[in-house]
């Protein structure tokens, strides 16, 4: 942020792999439909981290780079994945170092549907269908202790290990108090572990009922992971708030996606909070329709709609969330999907109309 300007803004954008520059592409025609309409600007830097990059220079991303994205004030990334190179090898530089390298330590999942069609649950509405997710974003089994011992051989061995700490569990679980407060719908708040059967998750438990006696206005509920994903199946209207380690996270989310309608509408914020934090859609990089403008681009408008009620421009956040819902009750868009027979610059021109419309 300009000290001079405070509502000129500097922005960091990754577009990735396979759809994600193209649907990027019209999360940036959006900001910059909502950016003259309220009144602020920005400043855009494209950084090149991708698997195209890797095979050219046979560089992933420096972590020199996470000192130039504390200029920042967000970033924004499209998606990461590429067949040509095995799973996982160039999501965990970047991805994971951001997360890492910059403490992103919250990852912040909205679900919400916004038109009762494209709910696979039957009976179920928008109003059934509004909670957030709060993944602790560092630890757990992502934090890369173990390895793997005679690999290959009949006596191989893998390990991973669950990492917990006091301080991981208490700042997620603070932080999805305050925000089901900020909220102010439910306000209740609902832990979700596997502390039965996984003692160290025992951590998790304890916290959560210190941390909540600091909040008697909210409601505490707990739930196992294996009960909360059915919950969420059977009785999504339940949820307000959830907070969750980053391995049961990662999984609950995409159930919470896919009762949203989908990954086409799908975003997430990776959240330090006050500083420099990056948001993308969730879904991946999709290489065979790389380049075929087939992608929906929703999914990374809402992450641009999350990026800038992050950053303060809740106004404009407001009218692209809007524009999202309008959008999709209107009948315009028959599917999430790639295979909507709508092209990825046919629906955010589509948006971009909902906007200009007013």
């Amino acid at each position: 942020m300009n000290k001079d300007n405070p509502r000129n803004f500097r922005f960091g954008v990754i577009g990735g792999d396979g759809v994600g520059p193209e649907v990027v592409a019209e999360g940036l025609r959006v900001l910059e439909v909502v950016a003259r309409q309220q009144g602020f600007s920005y400043e855009l830097t494209h950084y090149p981290y991708s698997t195209n990059h890797y095979l050219k220079t046979g560089e992933t991303m420096p972590e020199s780079i996470l000192d130039e994205y504390k200029t920042m004030d967000a970033l924004y990334l499209g998606a990461l994945g590429d067949p040509r190179v095995e799973p996982g090898f160039i999501e965990r530089p970047i991805i994971m170092g951001m997360r890492f390298g910059l403490d992103l330590y919250i990852n912040l999942r909205p679900i919400k549907l916004y038109a009762e069609q494209f709910c696979p649950l039957k009976g179920k509405k928008p109003e059934d269908i509004d909670m957030v997710i709060i993944r602790e974003n560092t630890e757990d089994a992502y934090s890369g202790l173990g390895g793997i011992f005679k690999k290959g051989t009949p006596d191989e061995v893998a390990i991973a290990e669950m990492v917990f700490t006091r301080k991981g569990c208490e700042r997620a679980i603070r932080y999805a108090f305050e925000l089901a407060r900020k909220r102010n719908k439910k306000k209740k708040v609902t832990l979700i572990d596997k502390a039965n059967a996984i003692r160290a998750m025992d951590l998790w438990t304890r916290t959560f009922e210190e941390v909540g006696a600091e909040y008697p206005d909210i409601q505490r509920e707990h739930a196992y992971i294996d009960a909360a994903c059915m919950w969420m199946v059977k009785n999504p209207e339940w949820f307000d708030v959830g907070v969750t380690s980053n391995l049961f996270g990662d999984i609950i989310t995409d159930i919470g996606a896919m009762i949203q309608g989908g990954l086409g509408i799908a975003a997430s914020g990776n959240i330090h909070p006050g500083k420099v934090s990056m948001f993308e859609p969730i879904h991946g990089s999709a290489p065979k329709y790389a380049g075929l403008n087939v992608a929906n681009p929703m999914a990374a408008i809402a992450a641009m709609a999350m990026l800038l009620d992050y950053i303060g421009e809740t106004e404009a956040s407001v009218k692209i969330d809007k524009a999202l819902q309008n959008l999709l009750m209107s009948g315009k868009v028959p599917s999430l999907g790639a295979d909507s027979g709508l092209s990825t610059s046919q629906i955010g021109d589509f948006v971009i109309e909902i906007l200009t419309r007013g």
